[in-house]
Formats: C-alpha cells, structure tokens, sequence
C-alpha cells in the first residue's frame, strides 16, 4: 500500500468534509491498517483518462469480488454497467468541480456480475500536499443486493 496516497486520501476526506473518516491516531502505518480493515467500503483511483482502481479496504475487495491485484488492476468505470457509467461519471464531474459529493446513490456490479444498489456514499478529491487533485475515493457504508434479471 502507498503510504502517501493513504495520507492524502485521509487529509483530502478532513479537508473537504471537515471530519476524520477514520481514527487518525498513531503511525500512518497503522492508520493504513486502521483503514483498510474498516467495516465500511473505500476505494479510490488514481487522475486519468480511464482510471484504474488504487485503493480498495478489505470491505471493498469483499463487495466487488476480487483480490488485491485483481482489484487494482480494475478500470473505475468498470465497477458500474455500460448502463449506468454516464450518470457515474455525471457524479464524479460534479465532485471534480465542487471537491466532494455526499449522499451518493448508485447501481454498481462485482467481477461475477452481482449487481448492488450503494447508498449515502460520500465521494471526493484526493489532492496531494501542493492542493492538486491526484484522483477520486468513495466511502459507503450502506449497499443493497439487487435481483438478478
């Protein structure tokens, strides 16, 4: 795990929403760890064209069906059907413009074509220690199975 993107997502998550997404006492380090085994999702990607998912805590890689390596090799648009990539991508335009969304609601699919409904998720910048955005992170806690078709 990088460390500085750990660091900037946590202060970036401060900055825009004025709150701590996790305890951030001790060593990054064990922040790190405090993050990645939260029981709520978060995922993150990187400043692109097509982003590639970076980040996914143990909740994440959970819902989306996948390891590490599979999870991070992963294109962000991937995570939602063809069907509902342009409202997902209306939403991560509007957290490009105003640094964050809350509330969030949208239908996602897993690597084996589970589809789930997130809910109240809260979407933001990462910025990077001279204020430039480096990618986007989501964190939810509330996500529902939908029937299959």
């Amino acid at each position: 795990m990088d460390l500085t993107w750990i660091r900037w997502l946590l202060d970036s998550y401060a900055f825009w929403l004025k709150r701590e997404l996790i305890d951030r006492t001790g060593t990054l380090e064990e922040q790190s760890e405090r993050l990645y085994v939260s029981p709520f999702v978060v995922a993150s990607h990187t400043k692109a064209e097509d982003p590639i998912l970076n980040f996914g805590n143990r909740q994440a890689l959970a819902l989306w069906e996948g390891t590490w390596e599979e999870f991070t090799s992963t294109s962000s648009r991937l995570t939602a059907e063809p069907a509902n990539q342009a409202e997902r991508a209306r939403m991560l335009d509007q957290v490009a413009t105003h640094g964050f969304v809350t509330d969030y609601q949208g239908i996602r699919i897993s690597r084996s074509g589970r589809r789930f409904l997130v809910q109240q998720a809260t979407v933001w910048n990462i910025l990077d220690d001279h204020g430039i955005t480096q990618g986007q992170a989501a964190t939810f806690s509330q996500w529902h199975p939908l029937a299959e078709d």
